[in-house]
């Protein structure tokens, strides 16, 4: 055997490793941005993906001669199916009948390639090497390039490319080994020419996707959005995308409306005021979320608060809030406003370090698709913010909509509830998003509508107040289970309430 196809293949169980990995956590990440509920996305895939390695690796028995032909070969098949992957999934997302069958049969298709891969590798050296030595290099090059994988795709790969350009790059390395080992052993490879041109076609392939990438992105996202795309982009923590249609602004997160402009004053008007009027003495507000500034800008109404932190996640979010100048032009720039602290954080982690009092605590996360996101209206949570309330603080938080998810609704109010905390919930009608909960909660019982709001305020009246806290038989309150950390109850209720329903 050359002695240089050791050291060759050795390092391809390490781009093996890595790009395997890679496809993995793309069509993981793709899933949750489209279909949501990131934790059974990443389950069911990561649980198909090793289940279709351990098929690939059984097949491997199958193939008795010519094993460094075949392995190179299934090398460029690695690349092309997983190069292409998420450019597919993309583009058939609106129009495929089934996306998960596409989906799921990606992941089994490249499982199964990349676990033929190392079976095949360990048999081409097992006359190099002792048995023990063997498993012992091809498993730690194999831990090793899992390794980087997952620590250079959400701190690199993600923000900095993106998932499509990602996809295409790792195909790329995947061929480039292929015709790398063709090419310095082609007299020991049957059909070397075959292989060659196999593997120059599918990298000028991958290559043009990658050059490409941004059109694909472009022409993909605008198949699943009405209006224009006018910005998107992948954060490590979601995907960003901005649409616009004459002067309606409308922002989604993970696929999901987040906003638009033509009637968010609206929805930030009963999120703030009702809560915010009751409280005259009220210097210093706490918002979690609300990373777009639209809930500041409501507070920044009120001349005597005279401190605003603003707790998100995302530095993504809040920087292109600060900077672009329609974004600007809809938040008044409330981000920039030297009342305000932008904090960019996990709520959950930096509330716990917190001994500041509020006196108003605004609560606007994402609803509770997911348990990442069910831990922020679990009772563990609200006891913390309990904990920083001042003694004749309130808090409002966002509740989903209590038409469409009564159970959940009311599933908040009793988490709030169990805490010590006396509720006032109460709903609006806003036209993009339909009938929408509200929950405000004190330590002191006695909820009085405020006489006055701020005369910048577009719709919100004493008498529109009056009307919120009214709730109709279809909406009125359900027996529901109390939101825990351990059993996340919350986002059970809301995947079955919503199921299908669209609420973009």
């Amino acid at each position: 055997m050359h002695k240089k196809l050791p050291v060759l293949l050795l390092t391809s169980v390490f781009v093996v490793a890595t790009c395997g990995l890679i496809y993995e956590l793309i069509a993981g990440t793709l899933a949750s941005y489209l279909l949501g509920d990131s934790v059974t996305q990443f389950s069911t895939i990561i649980g198909l993906y090793l289940f279709s390695m351990g098929i690939g690796s059984w097949i491997s028995k199958y193939f008795e001669k010519d094993i460094l032909f075949w392995f190179i070969q299934i090398e460029i098949l690695v690349g092309l199916v997983g190069g292409t992957s998420s450019s597919i999934l993309y583009l058939v997302f609106e129009s495929a009948a089934s996306f998960r069958i596409i989906l799921y049969s990606l992941v089994g298709i490249t499982g199964i390639l990349v676990g033929l891969e190392i079976p095949l590798l360990m048999r081409i050296l097992k006359d190099r090497y002792e048995f023990k030595d063997l498993v012992s290099k091809v498993f730690t090059f194999d831990y090793i390039g899992a390794l980087l994988a997952s620590i250079v795709f959400p701190l690199l790969l993600i923000p900095y490319l993106g998932l499509i350009k990602t996809s295409y790059l790792f195909g790329i390395l995947n061929v480039a080994v292929a015709l790398i080992v063709c090419l310095n052993f082609h007299k020991e490879i049957k059909r070397a020419s075959y292989l060659k041109i196999a593997s120059i076609v599918s990298l000028l392939v991958l290559l043009a996707g990658f050059v490409l990438a941004d059109v694909i992105t472009k022409y993909s996202e605008s198949l699943g959005y009405n209006d224009t795309v006018i910005y998107s982009k992948s954060t490590n923590y979601q995907r960003i995308v901005l649409t616009k249609k004459g002067k309606v602004l409308r922002l989604y997160l993970n696929s999901n409306l987040q906003f638009s402009s033509d009637d968010e004053y609206r929805y930030h008007e009963a999120l703030v005021h009702p809560g915010l009027s009751a409280i005259p003495g009220a210097k210093k507000v706490l918002v979690m979320g609300g990373g777009d500034g639209l809930a500041v800008r409501e507070i920044l109404k009120y001349p005597g608060v005279n401190q605003i932190s603003l707790v998100d996640l995302d530095p993504g979010m809040t920087n292109l809030f600060k900077s672009n100048p329609m974004l600007t032009e809809l938040n008044k720039s409330s981000l920039l406003s030297p009342k305000v602290k932008v904090i960019n954080a996990d709520a959950f982690s930096w509330i716990r370090s917190q001994n500041e009092k509020y006196d108003f605590i605004i609560i606007d996360f994402p609803d509770p698709s997911n348990y990442s996101v069910g831990k922020l209206y679990s009772n563990s949570f609200y006891r913390l913010v309990r904990s920083i309330l001042s003694e004749d603080g309130m808090i409002v938080v966002q509740s989903t909509s209590p038409f469409v998810a009564p159970k959940s609704f009311w599933s908040v109010n009793k988490t709030l509830e169990s805490v010590g905390f006396f509720t006032t919930p109460y709903h609006n009608y806003v036209p993009s998003f339909g009938d929408w909960g509200y929950i405000m909660a004190a330590t002191k019982p006695g909820y009085k509508v405020p006489e006055h709001f701020p005369e910048e305020v577009k719709f919100l009246t004493k008498e529109g107040i009056a009307q919120m806290l009214y709730f109709p038989k279809d909406m009125q309150k359900q027996d529901a289970e109390v939101n825990k950390l351990n059993n996340q109850v919350l986002v059970k209720y809301f995947e079955q309430e919503w199921g299908s329903v669209s609420y973009q």
